[in-house]
């Protein structure tokens, strides 16, 4: 593989050495593939761009440990969401988890919306949930952690990440059928 013209291990050997250049193909090659990993957890771009920015020290900082052990861009992506769950956890004291109401009514879904939906549209979407459960939803839904891991790395409850997930999900439904009206 290479990046940017140049051999991914002679990139990779010249951030172990840290040389700019290298370091600076290695951004730019990533860095917009990234974004919206950040983005999609952040909620906002500010906050999205300061993930990136401490994601790809950390990257730079550890690519010695990187083994070629699956993708760059994978070892890449775990660390960029890793660095968005040590960023929830900092701001945590700003971000309230709301618990699920058990009485809360079913929301109305209009299904053929999501078949002419975009999925640029859909991430809108998902941004526009509330911080706690949009976190959740992303761990779960789109990074494939279990409730467990979800629980362990967040320090709350599974319960609470099951209720989080399905409150997101009905927010997104509800959302969906709105946007298609």
């Amino acid at each position: 593989m290479s990046i940017q013209g140049e051999p991914e291990h002679g990139v990779i050997s010249g951030c172990i050495k840290n040389d700019r250049r290298s370091q600076a193909l290695l951004y730019n090659h990533f860095a917009s593939r990234m974004y919206p990993v950040c983005l999609s957890y952040a909620g906002d771009r500010p906050a999205a761009q300061d993930i990136l920015q401490e994601a790809f020290i950390k990257v730079f900082k550890n690519i010695s440990d990187y083994k070629n052990n699956g993708s760059l861009e994978g070892w890449i992506r775990r660390i960029v969401t890793n660095t968005a769950i040590d960023h929830y956890r900092k701001n945590r004291k700003t971000v309230s988890l709301m618990a699920a109401e058990s009485d809360e009514p079913e929301l109305q879904v209009l299904n053929p919306a999501l078949k002419t939906m975009q999925f640029n549209e859909l991430l809108e979407q998902v941004d526009r949930l509330p911080d706690g459960a949009r976190m959740i939803f992303n761990l779960h839904a789109l990074d494939g952690y279990s409730h467990k891991e979800i629980a362990k790395e967040l320090n709350i409850t599974e319960g609470t990440s099951k209720s989080q997930f399905n409150r997101a999900r009905k927010l997104l439904m509800n959302f969906i059928g709105k946007a298609s009206l």
